[in-house]
């Protein structure tokens, strides 16, 4: 079942990559528990099938670090991508993209937590297993305030530009 808007986010876990210890957490792949990224936060978290893939690269994360400023302003407290990829692949793209410090870049090696959001995408067929839709949402305190999925092999509904739509 995909979650929906006034749903809760299910608990769970992601993965995230750091080049520098900080924040009590060590070089290398670190837990993310979604209640403490979510917690009495505005978070938007958006998703997307692969690191390095063409539209994600050139088009979905570029979005959200052209329009970060704006929605910083518009009172967002934290940007995170998701993607079925492991934390290493995770860090070294956001290195590749200069997100440090703006878009979080979550890992969810398994799809365990795409899957409880009801929001994976088989793409097996095409040699690239399970993946995540291309989605966004608006969470606020860990509660589903806006969700935008994209139709298969589409991005017109889930970048930054919409989400500033929604936040008014």
């Amino acid at each position: 079942m995909t979650i929906e808007v006034g749903d809760r986010l299910p608990p769970g876990t992601l993965m995230e990559y750091y080049d520098a210890a900080k924040d009590g957490c060590a070089i290398g792949p670190n837990p993310v528990s979604i209640e403490d990224l979510t917690r009495g936060k505005k978070v938007v978290l958006f998703g997307l099938p692969g690191a390095f893939t063409p539209t994600c690269s050139a088009k979905h994360v570029p979005s959200y670090l052209e329009h970060y400023d704006e929605l910083m302003a518009k009172g967002v407290d934290t940007i995170a991508c998701l993607s079925v990829n492991d934390a290493f692949v995770m860090g070294a793209w956001g290195r590749h993209l200069n997100a440090d410090g703006k878009v979080r870049m979550l890992a969810d090696g398994s799809a365990e937590y795409t899957k409880k959001l009801g929001l994976e995408l088989d793409l097996t067929g095409r040699g690239m297993g399970v993946r995540s839709q291309r989605f966004s949402m608006l969470v606020d305190d860990g509660v589903v305030k806006a969700l935008n999925i994209e139709a298969p092999g589409k991005f017109e509904v889930s970048g930054a530009q919409t989400m500033l739509q929604e936040l008014g």
